[in-house]
């Protein structure tokens, strides 16, 4: 079964985009003043591939760890059906937290899984 990759350069452009956040403090120290209200959270869109329903399945490498997936298609979308999946960065102050992946058919989400804390 095939199983796709995301853009790795795609994926370096969000983390840089995300260390360079101008709202994430500076946390050296942290202490009962320290200013949290922002909750710091940013969720970049980092990178699509085009993939192809395989019996009923699409399947994905996906970074910073977490392997790979064979993600459900519902049998309404047959062996062939070409789709788009896409990765979404979920950040805590410029430090990636987890991540969010879509996988669209058609212009709609058909199915949509995180992994780690999004």
């Amino acid at each position: 079964m095939t199983h796709y990759d995301f853009d790795s350069k795609a994926i370096d452009s969000v983390l840089e985009a995300a260390k360079g956040n101008d709202a994430a403090p500076k946390l050296t120290s942290v202490n009962h003043q320290t200013d949290l209200a922002s909750g710091g959270k940013l969720t970049f869109g980092a990178t699509c591939v085009t993939v192809t329903v395989n019996n009923g399945k699409v399947c994905l490498n996906l970074p910073f760890g977490f392997g790979s997936v064979c993600l459900p298609i519902p049998a309404i979308f047959p062996s062939g059906t070409a789709g788009q999946a896409c990765l979404d960065i979920c950040t805590t102050w410029g430090v990636p937290t987890g991540i969010k992946v879509t996988v669209s058919i058609a212009g709609r989400t058909v199915v949509q899984q995180t992994f780690g804390f999004c």
